[in-house]
């Protein structure tokens, strides 16, 4: 248990801080076997493209961490943990090519949605507690996860679930 008794809005935004850098560290460790998985070039490109992006993000957090004097480290984001876990069941199992693609897009837009509820909380904390740069950090992570999710959405629609059926 983090706290005792939580008390303040700060307390909340440490919580959502520790548990963002725990999920990027983890989604860090994923992403090279989810783009090992995916068979069509587009995906495959994606993640990794994803993954360089998922790397700044952790520095971003780090420079709030370092910035607000937290220390980020030392918790576990159990739903994180939980979600590729999830991916990584899919994963091994026996599917086409074209199906496996659209399992990994389903898989990882749960996560991007995960992200993207976690971030836009943080960013209203800090915003709400007066700490503009690292507002201003977490919705640039914000938009770039509502971007990954966009482009996974019109990649899965306008192509991989047809190639599915």
């Amino acid at each position: 248990m983090l706290f005792d008794k939580l008390e303040t809005l700060d307390d909340l935004l440490l919580i959502c801080l520790k548990d963002l850098y725990s999920a990027e560290q983890q989604l860090v460790a994923a992403l090279p076997q989810m783009a090992e998985s995916a068979k069509d070039g587009r995906l495959r490109r994606g993640f990794e493209r994803h993954l360089r992006e998922t790397e700044e993000q952790v520095k971003r957090l780090e420079r709030i961490g370092n910035d607000l004097d937290l220390n980020l480290t030392g918790e576990t984001c159990v739903a994180m943990e939980g979600l590729i876990k999830e991916g990584q069941k899919l994963m091994s199992e026996n599917a086409t090519e074209e199906v496996m693609d659209a399992a990994l897009i389903g898989a990882s837009q749960k996560i991007e949605h995960y992200e993207i509820a976690c971030y836009g909380t943080a960013a209203h904390y800090a915003e709400r507690l007066g700490y503009a740069d690292a507002a201003e950090l977490l919705r640039k992570t914000l938009e770039e996860e509502q971007f990954t999710d966009t482009k996974l959405n019109e990649l899965a629609k306008n192509y991989l679930n047809k190639k599915a059926e």
